[in-house]
């Protein structure tokens, strides 16, 4: 069986369109200053929701249909820069 999922709290989006993640999520979910997080919409099916993934768990995605995964390959490839 899955695990339920976790609610954290929430998060301001800043004037600049930054999100600060609490502390109770990055230290749940091993996230440290520097690393790299894939943002996409999902869960599949859901377009409305938006799901952060550590770039070094990215396999763990490889569940979901293959045109997001591809997105994913192509950010990872160019280092998730804009």
């Amino acid at each position: 069986m899955k695990e339920p999922s976790q609610v954290y709290g929430t998060v301001t989006i800043g004037q600049r369109g930054q999100v600060v993640i609490p502390m109770k999520v990055r230290k749940a979910l091993k996230i440290s200053a520097g690393d790299q997080l894939i943002v996409m919409s999902g869960p599949p099916g859901r377009k409305d929701m938006i799901s952060f993934i550590p770039a070094q768990r990215i396999s763990q995605v490889l569940q979901y249909p293959q045109e997001p995964v591809s997105g994913l390959k192509k950010e990872r490839e160019k280092g998730g820069r804009q």
